[in-house]
C-alpha cells in the first residue's frame, strides 16, 4: 500500500499484525488511541508517517509500553505500522483525527468477504438518536430511523468510501462526517478455488493451440506434396499422353474413265482419326484431298 504517493508498505500477508483500539478509522482530536503490535518478537517499535510531516517513532508523539503505543491525541491523518528488531513488519493502518462534531465509525482493517460489518455515526457532545444518513461513494444508500448501517454479508461491491450525516434536535442543520475507505478482502477459500479454475482454462487453451498448429502443419504439407507432383510430371507427361494417340488416314481412290488421258491424276479423300476411335471435332469435320497418280499396280 502506497501512502500519499511517496511511501509504500508491502501488502503481502505479514507474520505479525497491528491492532487499533478503539477499532475505527476516524477519531476526534481529543481521543486516546492505543496501537498494539502482535507477533513473535519482544522488541517492537511503532512508526508513523503523517500526511503533513516526516517519518517518526512512537516516542516522538506517544508513549511506548511494551509492544503498545498509547496516543493521547491525534492532530492529523497518518499511517501507522510496527517494526521489530529482527526485521518483521506488520500491516499498516490509516488513522485520522478530526476537529469536527461528527465522525464515521468504520473498521480499520479490511473486512473479509462474507462476514458482517456495522457502520455508525458518532457525535462529539451527544449520542445519535435517529435520522442517520449513510452514503457510499457519495450515493445515499440508507435514510431511515436506524442509527447504524449493517451489512450482513459483505461483498466486493461493498468496498468504497463511506460517510454519514445526522439531524438532531439541537441543530437544525445536517452534520456530515468526513469519508473513509472500507476495504474488502477475499476469503482464503475464494482465493484457493480460483486457482483450479485458472489452471483448467490454461490447459484447455494450450490444447486448442496445439491442435490448431498441427492442423496448419498438415495443410501446408498437403499443399507442398501437390506442388511437388506437378513439378515432377512436367511437360514430358503431356507429350507422352499425346503420343499415345495414333493418327490414321482413310484414302479413297477414284478411277479415272478410260477415255481420259493416261496421265490424269486421281484425288483421294483423306480423313484423320485416333487409334482409340475418337477424333477431335475439328478433324472429323474437315477432309484433306491429295493428288495420287496411279501406276501399273493401280490399273490392275
Amino acid at each position: 500500500m502506497c501512502v500519499y504517493n511517496m511511501f509504500c508498505v508491502s501488502d503481502f500477508p505479514p507474520s505479525a499484525s497491528l491492532t487499533v483500539s478503539p477499532d475505527r478509522v476516524q477519531h476526534f482530536t481529543s481521543d486516546s488511541v492505543s496501537l498494539s503490535c502482535e507477533g513473535n518478537s519482544t522488541e517492537w517499535r511503532v512508526r508513523r508517517f503523517p500526511e503533513d510531516s516526516y517519518l517518526s517513532l512512537c516516542s516522538d508523539w506517544g508513549t511506548m509500553t511494551g509492544s503498545t503505543c498509547n496516543i493521547s491525541g491525534l492532530n492529523s491523518s497518518a499511517v501507522y505500522w510496527c517494526e521489530s528488531g529482527s526485521g518483521q513488519f506488520t500491516n499498516s493502518v490509516n488513522i485520522t483525527g478530526h476537529n469536527g462534531d461528527i465522525i464515521l465509525v468504520s473498521p480499520v482493517l479490511p473486512v473479509t468477504e462474507g462476514t458482517s460489518v456495522t457502520l455508525g455515526c458518532k457525535l462529539r457532545r451527544e449520542n445519535v438518536v435517529s435520522n442517520v444518513f449513510f452514503y457510499q461513494n457519495d450515493k445515499l444508500i440508507q435514510n431511515d430511523t436506524r442509527v447504524e448501517l449493517i451489512i450482513s454479508a459483505v461483498l466486493k461491491s461493498d468496498q468504497g468510501f463511506y460517510r454519514c450525516g445526522v439531524q438532531t434536535d439541537s441543530w437544525i442543520r445536517t452534520l456530515t462526517s468526513p469519508q473513509s475507505w472500507m476495504a474488502v478482502k477475499l476469503t482464503s477459500t475464494t482465493e484457493n478455488s480460483s486457482f483450479p479454475l485458472s489452471l483448467v482454462v490454461g490447459l484447455v487453451c494450450g490444447i486448442l493451440l496445439i491442435f490448431l498448429l498441427l492442423l496448419l502443419c498438415c495443410c501446408r504439407k498437403s499443399k507442398g506434396d501437390a506442388r511437388l507432383n506437378e513439378s515432377v510430371k512436367g511437360p514430358e507427361d503431356t507429350n507422352n499422353d499425346e503420343s499415345r494417340d495414333v493418327t490414321y488416314a482413310l484414302i479413297e481412290f477414284k478411277k479415272e474413265k478410260k477415255n481420259e488421258p493416261e496421265e490424269s491424276s486421281g484425288y483421294s479423300d483423306v480423313k484423320f482419326g485416333s487409334a482409340a476411335g475418337k477424333s477431335s471435332p475439328a478433324a472429323a469435320d474437315e477432309s484433306v484431298y491429295s493428288e495420287v497418280k496411279p501406276g501399273a499396280a493401280l490399273d490392275q
